[in-house]
């Protein structure tokens, strides 16, 4: 494989940032991850639209304008021939001086690298087990709402998940209440309607979590935000849960905390209907 590393396609092996590299040292960065179809990567203004607020709340700034990083980006996913794909956009601060101060440190790092994209449309639909996460976010979380390096709670949560003989985890806030899982954001459905965390609690302001709530608003699929706690939803009478992320797609659950979930077949409805958005778009010239 091929990556682009401050200016350079390089070889995978030959794709290296400095040792003092904020990034590495303090998770002193943003990413964005980007499915690809058909060569294009999806939603990509959205993407650099919530990694340039990234970079404004962090006092960073993105080194190439958007058209030359959308260059950057289709030279990369041509010369590793990989039209679908996964896209990961990586800024650091770059390299400064020892200590938590960014003084010093001015020249960002920036990193391209293209992934297997996990499943395709054509594939059996995925179907996650779900724990509750002893881990838990701030409530209204300010770097919540951007993708930002130091994810280590979500590292540990989805260990968690893994020692239980899980596939993804559930996290809740300070106050109890459910918020996102650690790689995507969870949607419940009850009586017919679809749920899920608003982000002031905390979540990431998914995209693919708002492309589905497009789609539930264009098929007339009842859609809100909602605030719930574990408890609330385990009593409440949910047909159906979900997870949504941009490497993914939309997952269904089939357990929460080894209880089994049901199915709702609104949940394959919006997991087709968001396939061909990406599909959709895609197409465009």
């Amino acid at each position: 494989m091929i990556a682009y590393v401050n200016g350079q396609f390089v070889s995978d092996e030959a794709a290296v940032v400095s040792v003092y590299d904020r990034g590495f040292l303090y998770g002193d960065g943003l990413f964005e991850t980007i499915p690809v179809c058909h060569g294009r990567p999806f939603r990509w203004g959205q993407h650099l639209d919530r990694m340039h607020r990234g970079a404004a709340a962090l006092g960073m700034r993105v080194p190439l304008e958007p058209s030359a990083l959308l260059a950057v980006a289709a030279e990369l996913i041509r010369r590793n021939r990989r039209p679908e794909s996964i896209l990961r956009l990586g800024l650091s601060r770059g390299v400064g001086a020892r200590g938590y101060s960014p003084a010093g440190a001015t020249q960002p790092t920036l990193v391209l690298t293209l992934h297997e994209a996990p499943c395709g449309e054509s594939e059996r639909a995925l179907q996650w087990r779900l724990v509750t996460a002893l881990y838990r976010v701030p409530v209204g979380d300010r770097l919540g709402q951007f993708k930002h390096s130091s994810r280590l709670l979500q590292v540990l949560a989805r260990a968690e998940a893994e020692a239980a003989g899980a596939d993804e985890a559930v996290v809740l806030n300070t106050q109890g209440e459910v918020v996102e899982t650690a790689a995507g954001n969870l949607f419940w459905v009850c009586g017919g309607v679809v749920g899920t965390a608003p982000v002031a609690l905390g979540a990431l302001p998914g995209i693919t979590r708002g492309v589905v709530l497009e789609i539930c608003g264009r098929l007339g699929i009842p859609a809100r935000e909602a605030v719930v706690t574990r408890e609330q939803l385990a009593q409440a009478k949910v047909q159906a849960l979900f997870v949504t992320l941009s490497s993914f797609g939309v997952v269904e659950a089939v357990s929460w905390d080894g209880e089994s979930v049901g199915r709702a077949a609104v949940v394959e409805q919006i997991r087709h209907a968001y396939r061909g958005v990406v599909e959709l778009e895609a197409a465009r010239k």
